[in-house]
C-alpha cells in the first residue's frame, strides 16, 4: 500500500514538473529575438544612470536626451528612508544615494523638494560625502562638488613602465585596466567643468584617504601624499609621453561599434578623458562612443536608464541549454537560429589577454554584442557547451569552432590550476591596498565557480585533456572549499552559487559524488534549505560570513541548489522534491518566476546584478534534469 502511494505521489509530482516545463519552454521561446538571440535587462543600481546624467551635462549633450524620464527613473528608484538601494532590500547606501541625489541636483531638482531633503537627510545620517567611495568623489570633483587634493593620484608614468616591471597596466583585471587608463588623463587635468557645489552633503570636511589600517594601506596613504607634492610641484617623469601613449592605448581599445570594454565604467571614462584632450562631441569617436552607451539605455513611455552592460551571449548560451533540458529537439528552428547566432559572434582576433598569454589562439565568447578585445572563459565555457548539444546546417563549423574555442581556453589556465574570468595570473593582490581600488576589485583571479564551468565543460564535451590539466584544477577546487563544505561564489550570490557549480563540475569529469569532500557540500546544501522548499542567500553574505546560505528563497537560487545536488546523485532525494515542489508552485501562469533579488555578482561587497533571465533559464534546468533523472 506504501509502495502504491509513493508511486501516486511520483507521478503527480512527474505531471507536475511535465506541465511546469511546458510552461517555461514557452515563455522562453517567445522572448526570442528574430535574429536567435535572447536577450533580456541586466538590473543594477542607480550610479550609472546617474553618472550618465553627469556625462552629458559635462559635454552639454543633456539636451539632446530625454532627461525627464532619466529624473522619473531615479525618484522611482528612491526608497522610504530617503535613500537609493546597491541592491533590492538592502536599507540603502551612501554613495548610490550621493550620485542619485547629485543627478537629480543636475537635472534642475530643487534642493527644498520632499525628495531631496529625505535623501539628503539619508546621506548625513552616514556620514555624509566624504565617507563615499573613490568614485563616487571623483565624479563630484568633475563638478568642483569634492577638492582634486582628496582624489587618489593616479600617476601617468606608469604608462611608460617596461614589460618586464613587476606592475604594468595589466597587472590590472581587464574591467579595471579599461576604466583606469582613460582616468590617468583624467585625474591628470583635474578639470572642474560647470560648478555645482554640494556643499550640503558634508557632515565634515576630512578629505585625507581612507586606510584599512594594515602595513601596505598605511604605506599606499603615504606614497600618496609623497605623488601630490611631486605633482605640485611638476616633477612628473615623462608626463607627456604617458598622457600620449594612454590616449592611444584608449582609441585603439575603442570596439569599432563605438564600445569600450562592453561596459559603461570603460565607455563613460574614455568620453571623459577624450573630452578632456579636447575631442569635441561631435568627433567620430566621441559620436559612436555615446552612441553605444544609448545602446545600452532602456526607456519606457515614461522613464530612461542605463544598464551596465548587456548580455545577449551569456543569456542565448544559457538559455539555450535550459530549453535542451527541457526536452527541446538539438534540431529545433529555435535552437539553430541561437547555434547561427552564437557561431557568429565567435572572436577571432586577440585581446588583451593575449599580453599575459603569449601562446593561446583566440577563439573566445564575450559576454556582449560588441567586445572583441574581452573574450571571458565564462561566456566561451557556457557557448561550447550549448552548442555541443545542437544539431546545426554546418556541423564541421560547428565542431572547428568547439575546437578553437576549448583550446583557447585552456591556454587561460592559471598556474595555479585555476581559471578567471578575462586573463591568466592576474592576481597582483597588492593592487587592492591601493587608495584607489577601494572597491577591492582591481585584479582577475581564479574563481572555483569559474574553474568548475571549465571542468563541467570539459566533461560534457569529453573532449580529451591531459590529466595534469584536471588534476591541478581539482586540486584548486580542494583547496578553496570553506570549512562549512561549501564554496565561494564569485560571479554568482554567493556560496549556493559556488557550491552548485563545483559539484556539477566535478562530477561531470567523474568526480565519485560519495567522495567525502562532495557529500560535506552536499550536506551543506541540506542543511540550508528554506522551511518553503526553496532556497535563498542575501548579496550581504559577501561582507558577513554568518550569512552564508541564508535569504528569502529565490527562483534561481533554489534552481542552482537543485542542480548542485542532482549532479551529486541526490535527485531522488526529500531535499530535492521540496526543491522542485517550491518551483513548480512559485512558477506564475504565463510560465516565468518574479524574482525581484539580486543574485549576480559584479564586485563581492560592491556591486550587484538581478539578471532578468536567471529566474526563468535555471528553474528550467533544473525542473528539466530532475525529470530526465
Amino acid at each position: 500500500m506504501k509502495t502504491t502511494h509513493t508511486q501516486t505521489v511520483v507521478t503527480a509530482l512527474r505531471e507536475k514538473v511535465a506541465k511546469a516545463i511546458k510552461k517555461a519552454t514557452d515563455y522562453l521561446l517567445s522572448l526570442q529575438y528574430d535574429e536567435g538571440y535572447w536577450w533580456a535587462e541586466l538590473e543594477a543600481n542607480v550610479t550609472l544612470t546617474a553618472e550618465y546624467v553627469m556625462l552629458h551635462s559635462i559635454l552639454g549633450t543633456a539636451s539632446e536626451r530625454p532627461m525627464k524620464k532619466v529624473e522619473r527613473y531615479l525618484l522611482g528608484e528612491q526608497r522610504e528612508h530617503g535613500g537609493w538601494e546597491l541592491f533590492w532590500g538592502d536599507g540603502g547606501e551612501l554613495s548610490t544615494s550621493i550620485e542619485a541625489y547629485f543627478a537629480l541636483k543636475l537635472l534642475g531638482m530643487p534642493t527644498d523638494a520632499a525628495e531631496m531633503r529625505a535623501a539628503r537627510e539619508f546621506i548625513l545620517s552616514r556620514g555624509g560625502l566624504t565617507r563615499a567611495r573613490v568614485f563616487t568623489k571623483l565624479h563630484l570633483a568633475l563638478f568642483g562638488a569634492y577638492p582634486w587634493e582628496g582624489i587618489p593620484t593616479l600617476p601617468p608614468w606608469i604608462m611608460l613602465l617596461p614589460d618586464w616591471s613587476p606592475f604594468t597596466i595589466y597587472e590590472m583585471a581587464s574591467w579595471a585596466r579599461s576604466s583606469t587608463v582613460p582616468l590617468l588623463i583624467v585625474c591628470d587635468k583635474k578639470p572642474v567643468w560647470k560648478r555645482c557645489m554640494a556643499e550640503e552633503l558634508y557632515v565634515d570636511k576630512d578629505i585625507s584617504l581612507p586606510s584599512d589600517g594594515s602595513f601596505l594601506g598605511s604605506a599606499f596613504v603615504v606614497l600618496d601624499k609623497i605623488l601630490k607634492l611631486v605633482e605640485k610641484f611638476n616633477f612628473v617623469p615623462g608626463r607627456q609621453e604617458a598622457l600620449r601613449l594612454a590616449e592611444k592605448w584608449t582609441l585603439e581599445h575603442q570596439d569599432e561599434t563605438g564600445d569600450w570594454a562592453g561596459i559603461i565604467p570603460a565607455m563613460l571614462n574614455s568620453l571623459l578623458a577624450l573630452h578632456c584632450l579636447g575631442y569635441d562631441p561631435r568627433h567620430p569617436v566621441m559620436a559612436k562612443g555615446l552612441a553605444a552607451i544609448d545602446r545600452f539605455a532602456i526607456e519606457t513611455e515614461d522613464q530612461l536608464h542605463i544598464q551596465p552592460c548587456v548580455s545577449p551571449v551569456w543569456d542565448t548560451g544559457l538559455v539555450s541549454i535550459a530549453l535542451l533540458d527541457g526536452g527541446l529537439k538539438p534540431d529545433h528552428p529555435a535552437i539553430v537560429r541561437a547555434g547561427e547566432w552564437l557561431l557568429s559572434k565567435q572572436i577571432l582576433r586577440k585581446g588583451d589577454w593575449a599580453v599575459k598569454n603569449k601562446s593561446g589562439e583566440p577563439g573566445g565568447w564575450a559576454f556582449e554584442f560588441y567586445n572583441d578585445f574581452y573574450p571571458d572563459v565564462d561566456d566561451t565555457a557556457v557557448i561550447i557547451m550549448a552548442l555541443s548539444r545542437m544539431k546545426l546546417p554546418d556541423e564541421t563549423r560547428k565542431h572547428k569552432a568547439i575546437q578553437r574555442a576549448i583550446k583557447w581556453i585552456l591556454s587561460m589556465q592559471n598556474s595555479n590550476g585555476s581559471w578567471a574570468a578575462f586573463d591568466i595570473d592576474n592576481n597582483l593582490e597588492i593592487l587592492n591596498k591601493i587608495p584607489y581600488g577601494d572597491l577591492k576589485a582591481m585584479i582577475d583571479p581564479g574563481t572555483a565557480d569559474l574553474t568548475a564551468r571549465v571542468l563541467e565543460m570539459l566533461g560534457r564535451t569529453k573532449y580529451a585533456v591531459e590529466q595534469k590539466v584536471v588534476e591541478r584544477a581539482k586540486a584548486f577546487l580542494k583547496q578553496t572549499q570553506e570549512p562549512e563544505g561549501c564554496w565561494y561564489g564569485r560571479w554568482g550570490v554567493n556560496y549556493i552559487y559556488g557550491t552548485s557549480g563545483v559539484l556539477n563540475g566535478l562530477t561531470a569529469i567523474g568526480v565519485d559524488p560519495h567522495e567525502a569532500y562532495l557529500m560535506r557540500a552536499v550536506q551543506w546544501l541540506n542543511s540550508i534549505q528554506n522551511e518553503d522548499g526553496g532556497w535563498g542567500e542575501s548579496c550581504n553574505s559577501y561582507v558577513d560570513r554568518n550569512l552564508m546560505g541564508q535569504g528569502k528563497s529565490t527562483a534561481s537560487q533554489t534552481a542552482w541548489a537543485i542542480l548542485g545536488l542532482i549532479a551529486a546523485g541526490e535527485a531522488r532525494s526529500e531535499a530535492v522534491r521540496r526543491g522542485i515542489e517550491y518551483l513548480a508552485e512559485t512558477q506564475t501562469p504565463e510560465g516565468c518566476w518574479i524574482e525581484r533579488e539580486f543574485t549576480g555578482t559584479g564586485f563581492p561587497g560592491h556591486f550587484y546584478i538581478n539578471y532578468h533571465l536567471y529566474r526563468n533559464h535555471f528553474p528550467l534546468m533544473a525542473l528539466g534534469r530532475y525529470l530526465n533523472a
